[in-house]
């Protein structure tokens, strides 16, 4: 089904709808995209090409890759990050969400969004919604993780909000070493500067990437910058 205009058309929409009304966010989202034919916006977003294209990702997937999913909100990069989650999970990989935004409920909105249902991976998925995810914490969490197993980050700017935590450079570095040392795959979802949406560039670069605090970001090997509903991925160079 054709939009109207593009998702951050449509997004921005919503938010001027969300001030003048003085309804929340989430409501004026899905009253666009019930404009638009879609029961709710997660179900608009999750049917756009992106969705079909980013699972594309996961075959090029090795035991130890930093993977960054990053895009500007309202873009589908949490659709986008359990869509391959999910082609881990029909690999027979086991695959976990860590999650400083999202309650359980709201994870099992977005997976039934994109007509994944959660009972069908029973023995292999996890959702943890713990306020103290950091580096220790998911070191802890997945200590006894099998070789292969695939975990979602969300997000990447959140690991350092607490002030008894390490700096996010230490803590990516920690956790690439032990994805390296266990053979995991660890998908970090990250945010884009809000400056990107003048930049008239059709997809979201590394340079884009917001980072309050310094990290390097060749600690990834693999990117995928999700944009309008559609993604591109390449390996680090």
């Amino acid at each position: 089904m054709n939009l109207s205009a593009p998702i951050h058309e449509l997004k921005r929409k919503a938010k001027l709808q969300s001030r003048a009304e003085r309804i929340p966010l989430h409501v004026a989202l899905d009253r666009i995209a019930a404009q638009e034919g879609y029961r709710s916006w997660s179900l608009l977003t999750a049917k756009q090409p992106g969705m079909t294209s980013v699972r594309a990702l996961w075959p090029l997937l090795e035991p130890g890759d930093l993977v960054l999913m990053a895009g500007r909100p309202g873009q589908g990069k949490t659709l986008a990050s359990l869509a391959l989650l999910a082609e881990a999970m029909r690999a027979g990989r086991r695959g976990i969400f860590l999650t400083l935004e999202y309650t359980p409920a709201d994870v099992l909105a977005r997976l039934r969004a994109i007509n994944i249902e959660p009972r069908e991976f029973a023995d292999l998925f996890d959702c943890d919604c713990s306020d103290a995810i950091s580096a220790d914490y998911i070191v802890a969490a997945l200590g006894n993780a099998p070789r292969g197993t695939v975990a979602v980050i969300d997000y990447l700017q959140l690991l350092d909000q607490r002030r008894d935590t390490p700096e996010l450079a230490l803590q990516v570095k920690a956790l690439k070493a032990f994805a390296r040392e266990r053979g995991l795959i660890l998908v970090f979802i990250s945010q884009i500067d809000r400056a990107y949406e003048a930049s008239g560039k059709p997809f979201p670069e590394i340079a884009d990437v917001r980072l309050p605090n310094p990290l390097d970001l060749a600690l990834f090997d693999k990117t995928c910058f999700v944009n309008r509903g559609e993604a591109r991925f390449q390996a680090a160079a």
